[in-house]
């Protein structure tokens, strides 16, 4: 699995015209089984998004599609971790390793 920490390096109004674009990008890698949640941080400094365990190759082509990287909006810092305990309720975040 992977944590991808957004933080935004513009403005709130160049994300803002972005977030639509964004929310495509999203909704795209939802439905590929890719992503798993997101949302923004609080205060409003950028996002988290939790993706499952594929190959780092895969995972940065696909935020390479995000708008907010591809027009230098937001930085992404990837975590990768394995889940190997979570409270019950939540074993279909645990993945093996590649």
């Amino acid at each position: 699995m992977y944590i991808l920490n957004l933080s935004y390096i513009k403005p709130l109004e160049n994300i803002d015209s972005l977030l639509e674009e964004h929310i495509k990008f999203l909704k795209k890698n939802y439905e590929a089984g890719i992503f798993i949640a997101s949302g923004r941080k609080v205060p409003r400094t950028g996002g988290v998004i939790l993706a499952k365990n594929i190959s780092l190759n895969e995972l940065e082509k696909i935020i390479n599609e995000d708008p907010f990287k591809r027009e230098k909006a937001a930085e992404y810092e990837i975590v990768h971790f394995i889940p190997t305990m979570m409270a019950d309720g939540y074993e279909l975040l645990k993945d093996d390793p590649e």
